[in-house]
């Protein structure tokens, strides 16, 4: 049976500093970057749960891979700006996740989204299930 969070469950937060290569001609964070700022959050999620995706490909050989993205634009964000970049699990079923993620500056919301992340096999990417070890992310802890 799926996992789904719950909404008291405080999200994982990733810190990101805006910097020039992330801005466009308009001098405004370009819309794809938040899907980056939104992976290195995802990332940073896993690795503070013990789980870096190298060492996960090279002890089980599964990969997460993007399946399927939304995202809705609220406000911009600067050059230099500091986001704080959340991560929410909202279902994790046998081969996949959905991962709500916000990025806000000082409080304010400037990206929202959610980001279907599907477990493949590294060498034939078919998908597989989540490896036994992530299996309970998104429970907390005993």
């Amino acid at each position: 049976m799926p996992f789904a969070a719950t909404p008291t469950a405080p999200p994982f937060v990733h810190r990101v500093r805006v910097y020039w290569e992330d801005t466009d001609a308009g001098g405004v964070v370009f819309y794809a970057n938040y899907l980056k700022f939104f992976e290195r959050a995802r990332t940073e999620w896993l690795r503070d749960l013990g789980h870096g995706q190298q060492a996960l490909r090279e002890a089980t050989n599964a990969i997460f891979v993007v399946s399927d993205t939304r995202v809705r634009y609220h406000a911009p964000a600067r050059l230099d700006d500091e986001l704080d970049v959340t991560v929410e699990l909202r279902e994790q079923g046998r081969a996949s996740m959905l991962i709500g993620q916000r990025a806000l500056r000082d409080g304010l919301l400037v990206a929202e989204g959610e980001i279907r992340i599907g477990c493949v096999d590294a060498t034939s990417f078919r998908p597989r299930r989540i490896p036994e070890s992530l299996a309970n992310v998104g429970h907390p802890p005993p």
